[in-house]
């Protein structure tokens, strides 16, 4: 029986350490409120476009240990704001749409991706949580325009989503199904990894950028 026990022992211990990507071998670097930016767009039924923005969140970009990376954001559903627009606002922050005092997070984690997504662009997959609904979305990077991504330019992304999915019914008299959220994503200077250090010389001696 202790042989038995100790072999459920070590199965357990190495499922553990496999369900553990963020840990091992990985250093994160923060995203900068300051220089980034969390949006969405909403239409009207009437044909309005309603400009919407997380001003309180935080983010970070976690270097895996084999090569890739990870882009985790947590957003503050209480501080979103409809830009311009004050009863708009107290209407996504209310239980018909984020449920803020309920589920003050809205939160995405991407799947673990390459650094030619960030330079070329192409698809960014990863779970977006709204009102505790956690599902699959997909999120298109554009190409960047400078060597080294989200630090000497952001890293700007988009996506829609259907708001039914995450329970987000209700005003569908007045707000269309569709929400396009937008990102620009720069990290905090000082904060760089060594894999972006190395990626930046590599594209440096490729593409006679500038040191």
């Amino acid at each position: 029986m202790n042989r038995v026990a100790a072999c459920i022992a070590r199965l357990l211990c190495v499922a553990i350490l496999a369900a553990q990507p963020w840990t091992a071998h990985a250093h994160a670097t923060s995203v900068d409120p300051a220089q980034s930016q969390v949006g969405f767009t909403l239409r009207t039924r009437w044909g309005q476009t309603l400009e919407g923005r997380f001003p309180v969140y935080e983010g970070e970009i976690l270097a895996l240990g084999d090569g890739r990376r990870r882009v985790r954001l947590v957003l503050s559903a209480r501080d979103v704001e409809i830009v311009g627009h004050r009863n708009y606002t107290r209407l996504t922050r209310g239980k018909g749409f984020f449920d803020a005092e309920r589920y003050p997070e809205v939160v995405f984690v991407s799947e673990p991706y390459g650094d030619e997504l960030s330079r070329d662009g192409g698809a960014l997959a990863g779970a977006l949580t709204i009102r505790g609904v956690r599902r699959h979305e997909v999120f298109t990077v554009e190409p960047s325009t400078c060597a080294r991504p989200a630090q000497d330019c952001a890293v700007v992304a988009s996506g829609t989503v259907q708001r039914s999915d995450y329970g987000v019914d209700r005003w569908s008299f007045a707000l269309s199904e569709s929400v396009r959220f937008s990102l620009r994503i720069r990290t905090r200077s000082g904060e760089i990894d060594n894999g972006s250090q190395d990626n930046a010389s590599h594209d440096n001696g490729h593409r006679g950028g500038k040191p």
